[in-house]
């Protein structure tokens, strides 16, 4: 018996120049559509596709940018290594109905002389901030200039960097960018660890070990649901992580805004843990509701 025939999947169109995609996105937004945006890496995973998922949901079109960002890496981080899949990824964002694919090359983003830079204060101090210098100023710059070039209605970001979201909002606030920013919840795998592109660096064994990251957070919801304090909290955390082997940056529970030290333990708050299982490093968090 024949098969029926199988729809072909719409290749989105490729851009690589950063006039030419504002070109396109302002006349599509010219015509009355409503465009969506969801910056990316590359490398992309179920996390990825559910932002492009939920920004076609709520969009006319969907731009997906696909750029590993030099200056958001520290000298001795992972940039050389970060993994690569733009024809695979290309793939993957057309199943979801992506029309553009903006892929430009550093020069392009960073022109030769470049001299801007955009600078966080707020929330970028802590956590992040203090471990890798430099790191929120580089996603700040590469966020502005990639919504320079893709002046979408909307875009779209995972919350499994929850500070990372923060200074993005900070920035879009104070620089009056006219995008708005929708952050969607996390996308996880059956034990629970958040997806990420860097999971592809885990041995068998690591993997194994760095659900512990989330069994810290489960750990974290529960004694705040118990009523436990923040400290008791915050050493249970490191205890779970160091037990299963992650070698522990931070494990703390803060303001879910500022990323403060809370002044009130019946605040919403959110619980963020982050380590190293060998040579990767993770990062995860939960947000932690109001109590009584």
């Amino acid at each position: 018996m024949p098969q029926p025939a199988v729809s072909p999947v719409a290749k989105p169109i490729i851009v690589t120049d950063p006039i030419a995609i504002r070109e396109q996105v302002r006349a599509a937004q010219a015509r009355g559509r409503r465009v969506g945006f969801v910056p990316t890496m590359g490398a992309l995973h179920e996390g990825h596709t559910s932002l492009v998922d939920r920004a076609a949901c709520e969009c006319d079109d969907v731009a997906v940018s696909i750029f590993v960002n030099p200056t958001q890496f520290g000298p001795s981080e992972d940039f050389s290594r970060y993994p690569r899949s733009l024809e695979s990824d290309i793939a993957a964002v057309a199943e979801r109905g992506a029309r553009w694919v903006f892929a430009p090359e550093a020069e392009s983003i960073y022109p030769p002389g470049w001299a801007t830079r955009v600078e966080v204060e707020g929330p970028a101090r802590r956590f992040e901030g203090e471990i890798r210098p430099g790191h929120f100023s580089g996603v700040a710059t590469v966020v502005c200039r990639l919504l320079l070039a893709v002046p979408a209605d909307e875009a779209y970001f995972g919350a499994k960097d929850w500070q990372q979201t923060l200074v993005i909002r900070r920035m879009v606030r104070d620089l009056g960018v006219p995008t708005g920013i929708t952050v969607c919840p996390t996308v996880r795998e059956p034990d629970g660890l958040a997806m990420s592109s860097r999971n592809a660096y885990l041995t068998a064994a690591e993997r194994s070990r760095a659900c512990g990251l989330f069994e810290s957070l489960r750990l974290a919801e529960q004694g705040w649901l118990a009523g436990e304090t923040v400290a008791v909290i915050e050493r249970a955390m490191a205890h779970h992580l160091a037990e299963r082997g992650v070698t522990v940056d931070y494990a703390a529970i803060v303001d879910r805004d500022t990323l403060d030290p809370l002044t009130d333990e019946t605040s919403p708050a959110v619980a963020l843990v982050a380590g190293r299982l060998g040579m990767t490093r993770l990062i995860d968090n939960i947000l932690l509701p109001l109590r009584r």
